[in-house]
């Protein structure tokens, strides 16, 4: 029996053999050198693009950042959650002074109307409430900011009470918040959002294991 013997691929610049001719009894086959050349950038480009795309975990994970993050950054982070505002008034109630952030929301909730009828309804209301030398939540703001917002009452716009609200935001995150990152209000806070991100990252991976887009560990 003839058994044929196969040389190594030969690479030619620009010409190309047939896989079946042989030299010398011997069957030779080669491979086009820009043929070559164009597989290897075909598949750089693949991987390059592969890499520099964000992964299919990343997008589903930003999508849980605002109620899973950790509250360490700022009190603007604290209030950006309604967990970290109910720990938050937890606390402030426990050193009796929650009226400062009723005020902030209160503020907060005001700069959203817009028809004249319901501004000057809710301004009054907030005045009454928080600003009012007889109010049992009185928050505590200087005489020139009191009589600016008692001058505005007639014709309040969505802003009139912005330098307030600043200024009780300012006192909560240099009084109050330092304390609050040592109490247990924000321990229990901290737990209940690393035992939620750990909920969300495994029931994330399952759930690419389904789809079949990603196939990652069990967390």
């Amino acid at each position: 029996m003839h058994t044929e013997r196969y040389l190594p691929i030969k690479i030619h610049r620009g010409e190309k053999y047939n896989s079946n001719s042989t030299v010398n009894g011997f069957s030779e086959t080669s491979v086009d050198l820009e043929d070559t050349k164009g597989l290897q950038y075909t598949w750089k480009s693949r991987i390059h693009n592969f890499i520099q795309s964000p992964l299919t975990w990343k997008k589903i994970n930003r999508q849980e950042t605002n109620e899973t993050s950790l509250p360490r950054e700022s009190l603007k982070t604290l209030l950006s959650q309604k967990r970290g505002q109910k720990a938050f008034w937890d606390f402030l109630k426990s050193e009796f002074c929650e009226e400062n952030l009723d005020f902030w929301l209160a503020c907060q909730e005001f700069k959203a109307f817009d028809s004249p009828e319901e501004l000057t309804r809710r301004a009054a209301s907030i005045y009454e409430e928080f600003i009012s030398t007889e109010s049992p939540k009185q928050v505590n703001l200087d005489f020139c900011t009191r009589d600016i917002i008692s001058q505005s009452l007639q014709h309040p716009i969505p802003s009139c009470f912005v330098a307030a609200q600043r200024k009780i935001y300012c006192l909560m995150e240099n009084d109050s918040f330092p304390r609050f990152i040592q109490s247990e209000q924000y321990k229990v806070l901290l737990e209940a959002a690393s035992n939620q991100r750990g909920l969300g990252k495994h029931r994330n991976a399952m759930k690419i294991k389904s789809t079949g887009e990603l196939v990652t560990e069990k967390m």
